[in-house]
């Protein structure tokens, strides 16, 4: 949720929105200038920094931890009730909590998948000292061998975290594709090296 209490995913019926700010229910947070007071006043705006920071590290955990298959470390990453909404061009995936969004990752995330996940360009409003959003441009390719899919596309993230016992969590994560691109594997590719083929689990 936002602070004025949108929800920061897609309508109820799945339908595309605009990706504006205020189409994916971003509103600005606070401002990133120094403030003019004393060394507290400094304190906090330091914190600002730290808490974009760890946000952007944050991010980049999750987008490690799926292409690694890190199930373990992917858990400490998100909030408890945790919602996912993800519109593609052949699918809409809504989940909620932690357990049911890590267990469908592992159904995607495999010995027979090779994945690219890579978020760039992080938009951080910081809200509150425990409130946060997010907006990240994904650019990904993905390869499941034993649906014989391959799909690269693009796509908008847009997230809500929340600070809790001093850790930033994902509390929501949402996004919608520019483009996709799906394709049928006909013939692997010739991997010099394949990371999941050792260190993922078997399709379920």
């Amino acid at each position: 949720m936002s602070s004025d209490g949108k929800d920061l995913g897609h309508d109820d019926l799945g339908h595309n929105r605009a990706l504006t700010k205020s189409g994916m229910g971003i509103v600005e947070g606070l401002p990133l200038e120094a403030s003019a007071g004393g060394i507290e006043e400094l304190r906090k705006d330091i914190q600002r920094l730290m808490d974009i920071e760890a946000i952007k590290q944050l991010k980049h955990a999750y987008f490690r931890c799926i292409d690694t298959a890190n199930f373990e470390e992917l858990a400490t990453l998100f909030h408890e009730d945790i919602t996912v909404d993800f519109l593609g061009g052949t699918y809409n995936w809504k989940l909620k909590g932690k357990e049911e969004y890590v267990n469908s990752l592992k159904a995607s995330f495999h010995n027979e998948s090779v994945g690219q996940h890579n978020g760039h360009m992080p938009e951080i409003q910081i809200l509150s000292a425990t409130e946060a959003t997010g907006i990240w441009y994904l650019e990904d390719h993905m390869w499941i061998f034993n649906h014989s899919n391959f799909t690269k596309g693009t796509a908008l993230y847009w997230d809500s975290y929340s600070k809790v016992d001093g850790r930033w969590l994902i509390t929501a994560t949402n996004y919608q594709r520019i483009y996709e691109i799906n394709e049928e594997v006909k013939e692997r590719p010739n991997l010099g090296a394949h990371y999941l083929a050792i260190h993922g689990g078997d399709p379920v």
